[in-house]
Parts: structure tokens; C-alpha cells; sequence
């Protein structure tokens, strides 16, 4: 009978190997490294003021990093699901205290790397450095064009987006989320969605 952590493992082999040619040893000495962490949902990674000190991989649940105003709403910067990461990347590459928080929206099942291993690893294997600065680039264009939809789309056109790039969202988040991350009212949220529902009739 397979383990969870072992099958957490063939989670993470089956997406390293779907984006990078690596050995079965290079997958194994990564996967060597990788803690097992397990959030409740609404329980934090870390918090604001913390250092973000591990590189996670989400094999299941939701995460969402967020910022705290002085009234208690939240700012969300992003959303990582299933088969991505989630890292404040200047907290993590300057072990600097985090501007944000990351926390569980469900139940998260999460592989975890210290800044020590994984920048050894990075160092001793070229294929998982060159595949981790492809996914930096892609987060670098991807933070591009939610700036400029951030600035220039109306709230019509963000949720459009929003429903486009993550379908598979859309009934796992509560509506609050989705507005915070939009930059939205709820009244204006409900609006969109209850003109588009009525259109659909």
C-alpha cells in the first residue's frame, strides 16, 4: 500500500518529469531533500514579518498570498493550486522579513525546500536551474499583465480574465477572495455575476 508521503513524491516526479528532462536519480535526490507539511485550511505558511525560508510545492489545496490593510481586508496578490509553488521570492532570496502572508484556503497538502538545499541542488543540477528560471520568468510576465489589467480593465474585464485563466477556481474560492484578488467590491462582484447568469437565460 502506497504511503501519502510516497504518493505526495509520485505527485511531484509526474510534474517534474512533464516539464523537464531530469534523471530518475536527479527526481530522487530532489525529492530527498522535500518535507512533507500539511496546512489546515485558513492556516498560514508564513506571516508578515516572517522570512519566507522554504521554496513549497502545492500537490494539493489552494494557497493564497495576501497583504493585511489597517482594517483587516486583504489584498491578494496571487492564487497557487495544484502543481505550482508558492514563495514570497524577495523574502526568500534576501531572508529578509515578508511584506505578505501565505495561508491555506482549503486543506493543502504541501513538499517543502530550505533555501539551503534547493540552492545546492540548483548548483549541482543544470536542468532544475534552467527549468526553475523558466518558471521565474513566466511569474515575472505573468505579474506584468495583471499589473496592467489591475490598471487599465474594467471590473467586467477582470473577472472575464479571472474566469478564463482559472476555471477550475471559480466553485473552490469564496466570492470575498475572488473580489479581494480582482481589486473589487462584493456589490460589484455580485453585479457581474448576476448579469451574466441572467444573460445565460
Amino acid at each position: 500500500m502506497i504511503t501519502f508521503t510516497a504518493y505526495m513524491i509520485a505527485e511531484f516526479h509526474d510534474y517534474l518529469r512533464s516539464r523537464v528532462e531530469l534523471r530518475d536519480t536527479d527526481l530522487m535526490r530532489i525529492s530527498s531533500h522535500a518535507v512533507q507539511m500539511d496546512l489546515r485550511r485558513n492556516q498560514f505558511l508564513f506571516s508578515e514579518g516572517d522570512v519566507c525560508r522554504h521554496k513549497a510545492f502545492i500537490v494539493s489545496g489552494i494557497l493564497r498570498t495576501f497583504a493585511t490593510r489597517a482594517d483587516g481586508s486583504e489584498h491578494i496578490l496571487q492564487f497557487s493550486q495544484e502543481r505550482t509553488w508558492a514563495i514570497d521570492a524577495e523574502s526568500y532570496d534576501n531572508q529578509i522579513p515578508s511584506r505578505y502572508n501565505i495561508a491555506a484556503v482549503e486543506q493543502s497538502q504541501l513538499l517543502l525546500w530550505s533555501k539551503v538545499d534547493f540552492d545546492q541542488l540548483l548548483s549541482e543540477i543544470p536542468a532544475l536551474k534552467s527549468f526553475a528560471e523558466r518558471l521565474i520568468s513566466r511569474a515575472i510576465y505573468n505579474g506584468r499583465d495583471r499589473l496592467l489589467s489591475a490598471l487599465s480593465a474594467s471590473p467586467e474585464e477582470k473577472y472575464n480574465d479571472f474566469v478564463r485563466d482559472y476555471p477550475s477556481l471559480i466553485q473552490r474560492l469564496p466570492l470575498r477572495m475572488i473580489a479581494a484578488y480582482l481589486g473589487i467590491s462584493m456589490k460589484t462582484l455580485t453585479r457581474i455575476r448576476r448579469a451574466q447568469i441572467s444573460a445565460l437565460k
